[in-house]
C-alpha cells in the first residue's frame, strides 16, 4: 500500500466536548444555506452555538460548564 485512500467526500471527527473537524472540504453550508469557501486542509465547525464566528469554532466551548458542551 502506498498510504490513505483517496476518497471523494471529506473526512468527518466529532470531538468530545468540542467541534466538528472536516478535513478535505472545499465548501461548507451553514444553518442559513449560506456557503463558506475552505481554504485550509482541516476545518473545525461550531458544535455548542456559541461561537463568534459561526460556522467556524472559535474555541467558545472551552469556557462553557462541561453539561453544555455538545
Amino acid at each position: 500500500m502506498s498510504g490513505p485512500p483517496d476518497y471523494d467526500h471529506p473526512d468527518v471527527v466529532l470531538c468530545p466536548g468540542g467541534p466538528m473537524l472536516i478535513r478535505g472540504a472545499k465548501t461548507v453550508q451553514d444553518a442559513d444555506g449560506r456557503v463558506h469557501a475552505s481554504v485550509r486542509p482541516v476545518v473545525a465547525l461550531c458544535r455548542c452555538t456559541r461561537s463568534a464566528r459561526l460556522p467556524f469554532c472559535d474555541g467558545t466551548h472551552k469556557l462553557l460548564p462541561v453539561d453544555d458542551r455538545p
